[in-house]
């Protein structure tokens, strides 16, 4: 298993990796959330769980993180992030692995640009799976003091201490969050979808899944995943991420 590095639609360097199973059922494509990368340990066992069930899987480093991908951390949005998703599905559709329909699985921002993109293109998506999903930039707001709100906006940047440490948000990326909710096409959500989401989230909360949940048509499933945050770091959370993709996989 090595690192490809492709081109995206903005001639960045974007860096992939992909982990072929030994008699393929079908492919996957795993996605990180803001700030994040393709080889944090949430990731990787979501692509582990895949691997396990037979799946092809493609996880790769979007622009404007923190992986080895191009880019800064101040630029990414949602916008840039789908752009990604889309350029790396359009690159894996030239390859020999690739198949149709295929599973979609994020976390946070990826699980958000998962979503746009079976919402986008339904008939493309098998399965699909957000993870601590952001669901829509008006709820995104939520988790910020009106007073937050205001300084944001009026002072240009959001400074916040993160476990990787301090990052700085400028206004323009609420702006382009607030462009986007699943909600408006969820019905378009026909395909298998399972949403999982810490008890203690507090970026993407169980409520505002539970509103995504009620919105999908049908074949659908939400997990609560107890006493776990947002990002899911300790050994019992990701065993229990397992556990529930795998036994979801089994039903595909």
């Amino acid at each position: 298993m090595s690192t490809i590095f492709i081109k995206n639609r903005k001639n960045q360097k974007v860096a992939v990796i992909v982990e072929e199973a030994e008699k393929a059922r079908g492919l996957a494509f795993v996605m990180h959330g803001q700030g994040d990368a393709k080889d944090s340990p949430h990731i990787k066992i979501l692509a582990k769980c895949f691997l396990d069930n037979n799946y092809n899987v493609v996880r790769f480093d979007t622009t404007n993180t923190f992986g080895e991908s191009d880019g800064r951390f101040e630029d990414g949005t949602i916008t840039s992030y789908y752009e990604d998703l889309e350029d790396v599905i359009k690159w894996a559709g030239e390859q020999d692995f690739y198949e149709e329909p295929f599973i979609l699985c994020g976390h946070s921002l990826g699980g958000i640009c998962s979503a746009l993109f079976a919402e986008n293109y339904p008939q493309k998506v098998r399965g699909l799976a957000p993870i601590s999903s952001v669901i829509s930039g008006e709820l995104g707001r939520e988790q910020y003091t009106p007073e937050e709100l205001a300084d944001w906006r009026e002072g240009g940047w959001l400074i916040e201490d993160w476990p990787l440490g301090e990052v700085r948000l400028p206004w323009s990326y609420m702006e382009d969050e607030l462009k986007y909710d699943l909600l408006k096409k969820a019905d378009q959500l026909t395909m298998s979808t399972i949403l999982i989401v810490g008890e203690n989230d507090h970026c993407c909360p169980p409520r505002h899944q539970q509103i995504l949940f009620e919105a999908l048509p049908a074949q659908k499933g939400i997990y609560l995943i107890k006493d776990a945050p947002h990002t899911f770091r300790a050994p019992e959370h990701l065993e229990e991420i397992y556990r529930i993709m795998d036994k979801w996989l089994k039903t595909l």
